[in-house]
């Protein structure tokens, strides 16, 4: 598909979408889908750019997919955030006027948030020392930016290696560490239409929340609301470190954080093996009636697809439509859809975030 940048062709590419999404759902009678659109432009909130040097000055590059010789220059991207692009001329003016920020620079990440925070990561062909310190501290100064910067596997930090983002659910609102390189859903504006909706099919229960790659905890911190207690699994040490975070934050004391991988948490419950990372945990205190899932883009494995089927409801987040597809395959045969949705997370692209309510036939 890959549709253009064109904000008057908004409205038939995000038609399109829900076609597409209508149709791989069809085989399985699902309702018609809630349809969440986003803001036509400004609504990325991450963004990273190579720099491309012509006769000795660097401008920003993007390159075709495929094609790392062909530069395509820009100074400013209509769809990110307004930060970055508010950011992106007087950071690189910065570079130009100082060698210590400047030389051997190849790469720069910005993240930004709906809350108004922005870091910066500056990435070089050189190892840092002290001496990048003072113009980089007087740059984060200057621009009211978290800055770091990167060599070889190494990174330095003047401040902090995050930032905080703010979203509001149902009137509510939760803030969020994001780190520095971890998993952050880009469109936030859509992230907090998925929360919404999470939180909404979810309803009011007495019982528990099995949730499956809670990465930050995106999804957990609202959905904790909803149940009498939620045990949440991640493998990605860094996102069960900001998940861990954020609970605190948001002073919610009802959920259990494990960092076990979802086949792991397949043995774990089945009590095929036993897991040093589940001591002090009794399993047999939890009454599990709901089970969440926001898997990658290859979806679910058949041990997970087994253990899933035997809850009596399912809410599914999938940022691939093909796969999630496939694995209704295997859900219908126990369970059918009663709400569905399609969140508009990557207007002007083919992917497409949807999610699903599966209820015991």
């Amino acid at each position: 598909m890959g549709l253009a940048f064109d904000p008057a062709n908004y409205a038939a590419q995000l038609a399109e979408k829900r076609e597409r999404l209508c149709s791989l759902l069809a085989p399985y009678s699902a309702p018609e889908p809630e349809v969440f659109e986003s803001a036509p432009e400004h609504f990325r909130l991450r963004a990273e750019f190579r720099l491309w040097y012509e006769q000795g000055q660097p401008h920003y590059a993007m390159f075709e997919r495929g094609d790392k010789h062909k530069a395509v220059l820009i100074d400013q991207l209509p769809i990110a955030s307004k930060r970055i692009n508010d950011l992106m001329t007087p950071l690189l003016e910065a570079c130009k006027a100082d060698p210590l920020l400047g030389r051997k620079l190849f790469q720069v990440e910005f993240l930004t948030t709906l809350s108004g925070e922005a870091l910066l990561t500056l990435c070089y062909h050189r190892p840092l020392d002290d001496d990048w310190d003072a113009p980089a501290k007087s740059l984060a100064q200057a621009l009211n930016i978290q800055l770091i910067g990167r060599s070889r596997g190494r990174k330095r930090v003047l401040e902090r290696d995050y930032v905080v983002e703010e979203l509001e659910v149902a009137g509510k609102p939760w803030r969020y560490q994001q780190i520095e390189g971890g998993f952050t859903q880009p469109n936030g504006g859509v992230n907090q239409h998925m929360l919404g909706w999470a939180l909404n099919a979810a309803g009011e229960n007495t019982d528990d929340l099995l949730e499956l790659y809670c990465g930050n905890g995106n999804f957990t911190l609202p959905l904790s609301t909803r149940f009498r207690k939620v045990m949440a699994t991640e493998l990605s040490k860094s996102s069960v470190r900001s998940a861990v975070a954020n609970l605190e934050m948001n002073q919610v004391e009802n959920v259990t954080l494990v960092r076990l991988a979802s086949e792991e948490v397949t043995q774990a419950l089945t009590g095929v093996r036993e897991f040093r990372r589940l001591q002090g945990i009794d399993l047999s205190n939890f009454n599990f009636g709901t089970v969440f899932v926001d898997p990658p883009r290859a979806g679910l494995d058949p041990a997970t697809l087994d253990l899933i089927k035997g809850y009596d409801r399912i809410l599914y987040i999938s940022c691939n439509p093909e796969t999630l597809a496939q694995n209704l395959d295997e859900l219908n045969k126990t369970h059918r859809i009663t709400r569905c949705a399609l969140f508009d997370q990557f207007p002007y692209s083919h992917h497409m975030e949807s999610g699903v309510l599966l209820e015991r036939r």
